[in-house]
């Protein structure tokens, strides 16, 4: 690979190549010892958009990854997963010790006809990136080990028409069992997690205190992201856990917080209002509003007279 050329990867024979790893055994699913894998390249910096799902439980990563604005050692089993088309960077730092562990490989084309075809696209852990990776404690890195091992061991045994749906299955069950430890992740990296909701909070309450918010308009769910370094759909499921809201709803809290403080205690229109926090009509300003409070503006306005 060329220094800081994105590499496209189409098959998981490709990628087999790629890795110098022996050929597939399945051309659709492959179960891989990372242990093996050696990329094809002496540079310290890796990019490559892949064309199948993987999912990876690593040991003794020896690159930059952090877990939102925090960076971890890696004596956790480390689950991350990723989807078709996504941009994967690695920054190499070390060579030793060498990385373990199992990279699980899913062409798109092995789940056709199968109910797992449109539900994958339900586990928001694919759109999250590698830095909000899931920590397995060794109970549940046992698990997820079982049940990457069941999917070879069925593609390695000789295939016939239940194939196909014991390794979707077992799939399944995989996906499920890594929604709920996400869940327990949230939970108990509490710390982490409320500096987050510290930083959103004061984020929020600088920009809507901003005099610019009529050139810049509301805030997006991707802008505040971006700002707290971590993705949208992480962000979101991380706050939907914590508070029962997601982005979205606590961008509109914040919204009809202001909103009340100007109705509140000023004079000017309903319209002023709306254009200086960034709404293009005020009828949409309105219409959530009332959505948002059971009141019209000005009927939350007359409340005070």
């Amino acid at each position: 690979m060329e220094q800081n050329k994105i590499l496209k990867i189409n098959s998981i024979s490709e990628f087999h190549k790629v890795t110098n790893l022996p050929k597939p055994e399945h051309p659709l699913v492959s179960l891989v010892d990372y242990a093996l894998v050696e990329y094809q390249t002496k540079e310290k910096r890796l990019s490559w958009i892949q064309e199948f799902y993987t999912i990876g439980l690593k040991r003794n990563i020896q690159g930059k990854l952090f877990y939102g604005q925090h960076q971890y050692d890696f004596d956790e089993g480390l689950l991350s997963f990723v989807a078709p088309k996504q941009l994967i960077r690695f920054e190499v730092t070390q060579q030793n010790p060498k990385p373990s562990g199992w990279l699980l490989c899913i062409h798109p084309d092995f789940l056709w006809n199968t109910s797992l075809a449109k539900n994958i696209k339900n586990y928001d852990f694919f759109g999250y990136s590698v830095n909000e990776a899931l920590f397995l404690s060794e109970k549940e890195e046992i698990i997820i080990i079982n049940i990457l091992q069941n999917v070879h061991r069925e593609y390695q045994s000789s295939i016939d028409k239940f194939s196909q749906n014991i390794i979707i299955a077992q799939i399944e069950v995989l996906l499920n069992y890594a929604e709920r430890f996400y869940q327990r992740q949230f939970i108990t990296r509490k710390r982490t997690n409320h500096q987050l909701l510290t930083q959103l909070e004061k984020l929020l309450t600088a920009y809507f205190n901003a005099t610019d918010l009529i050139d810049k308009g509301l805030p997006t769910v991707h802008y505040i992201a971006q700002e707290l370094h971590i993705s949208p759909n992480y962000m979101s499921t991380m706050l939907k856990v914590l508070t029962g809201q997601n982005t979205q709803q606590h961008i509109h809290e914040k919204l009809i917080e202001k909103a009340k403080e100007k109705l509140a205690t000023t004079t000017i229109s309903v319209s002023e209002i709306a254009y200086q926090l960034g709404f293009e009509h005020s009828q949409s300003f309105s219409r959530l509003f009332k959505t948002k409070t059971n009141l019209s503006p000005l009927a939350f306005r007359q409340s005070f007279n």
